[in-house]
C-alpha cells in the first residue's frame, strides 16, 4: 500500500507559503529526503484549517471571474498552485453516496469502483471528512506485459480510509487501489509530480475478481491522432502506421496501429495475417494481446 508519514508536526503555513517552498525545494519521490521535507510541507498547509474555504468563498464572490490559479479542472479537482518544475498543488473533493454531485453522475464520474494504480508518484494527506476508503493492492509493474485480458498477480494489502491528518506517499507502478465513497463529504490534498515522459508510461484498470489488466487508462494524444489517421485510409497514414507498427520504441503505440489497422481489413483472413505479425513482432505486449485476438477470430 502507499507509503504512510508519521508526522507530528503542530505548524501551519499559508498557501502562498507552501507553493514558495514547494517550487524553491522541488519534489522529487524517488529521493527519501526530498519526500520526507515535502511531506512536512504538505503536513503544514493540511493543519491550515481556513486557506481552501477562503478560495471557494473568493471564486463564488467573483462567480469564477478572477484571474487565478485556484481554477477548477474535472468533476473533483481544484488546481491550487502553477506547474513548476513538474510539480504542483492539488486538492480532491470526494463525494459521499448521499451528496447530489453523487447521485447525478454515479460512482465512475469519481473513480470509485475503479481499481486502478498511477504512471506518476503523488502525496496525499486527509484534510476534511472521514475521506474515501481504498482496497489497497501492490503488484510488479516490470512483470505486466500491459495488454488488456492478461493475468497479473495483485497482493492485497488491507482496506483503510484517508482521514483527516492521514498522510501517504502513493507510488507509481507500484500501489494498486479501488476507492470507495466516503461516509460523508471529504477533501484531500496532493502535491503531484509529472514529468514531460509521463504520457508514455501506462497506467492500468484492473480487474480484481480475475486478476487481470482490464484497459490502459492512459492513451496519449499521438495514440489518439494515429488511430484516427489510419481510420481515414489515407496511404501515407497507412505507410506510417506500418513504420511505427514494426519499429517504434512504445509497445502502447505500436499495438495501437495493429488494432487499428485490424478495423480495416476486409475478412477474417486478412485479419488473422495482421495479428499474426503482431504475435511475431518481438514485444510480450504485442505478442500476448495478439494471441488473444486470434483465438477469437477461431471458428466456435
Amino acid at each position: 500500500m502507499p507509503q504512510l508519514f508519521d508526522i507530528q508536526e503542530t505548524k501551519s503555513c499559508s498557501l502562498s507559503d507552501c507553493v514558495e517552498a514547494l517550487g524553491d525545494m522541488g519534489f522529487d519521490p524517488r529521493d527519501e529526503a526530498s519526500t520526507l521535507a515535502t511531506a512536512h510541507l504538505l503536513k503544514r498547509l493540511a493543519n491550515n484549517r481556513e486557506f481552501l474555504g477562503d478560495i471557494l468563498i473568493r471564486q463564488l464572490e467573483s462567480q469564477y471571474r478572477t484571474d487565478s490559479v485556484e481554477s477548477g479542472y474535472g468533476p473533483q479537482a481544484i488546481v491550487l498552485s502553477p506547474l513548476r518544475n513538474g510539480t504542483f498543488l492539488r486538492a480532491n473533493i470526494w463525494p459521499s453516496e448521499q451528496d447530489h454531485c453523487y447521485q447525478a453522475s454515479g460512482a465512475k464520474s469519481f473513480v470509485y469502483g475503479i481499481p486502478h494504480d498511477h504512471n506518476f508518484s503523488f502525496l496525499t494527506a486527509g484534510y476534511l471528512g472521514p475521506g474515501y476508503q481504498s482496497d489497497y493492492y501492490e503488484y510488479d509493474y516490470e512483470s505486466v506485459a500491459g495488454y488488456a485480458g492478461e493475468i497479473c498477480e495483485l497482493k492485497f494489502v488491507e482496506r483503510s480510509a484517508l482521514h483527516e491528518g492521514k498522510l501517504m506517499l502513493y507510488r507509481a507502478h507500484k500501489d494498486i487501489h479501488s476507492q470507495i465513497a466516503p461516509d460523508s463529504l471529504s477533501v484531500s490534498l496532493n502535491v503531484m509530480k509529472v514529468g514531460t515522459a509521463q504520457s508514455w508510461y501506462d497506467q492500468y484498470g484492473f480487474d480484481l475478481d480475475q486478476s487481470r489488466v482490464e484497459k490502459v487508462l492512459s492513451p496519449n494524444s499521438t495514440e489518439v491522432f494515429l488511430r484516427v489517421a489510419i481510420a481515414t485510409r489515407h496511404e501515407g497514414a497507412l505507410d506510417l502506421a506500418e513504420q511505427f507498427g514494426r519499429h517504434h520504441p512504445s509497445d502502447r503505440l505500436r499495438l495501437a496501429t495493429f488494432e487499428a489497422r485490424s478495423l480495416l481489413c476486409v475478412d477474417q483472413v486478412e485479419r488473422d495475417a495482421l495479428w499474426r505479425e503482431a504475435e511475431l513482432s518481438g514485444s510480450r505486449m504485442l505478442a500476448g494481446a495478439a494471441l488473444m485476438q486470434r483465438r477469437r477470430l477461431e471458428p466456435a
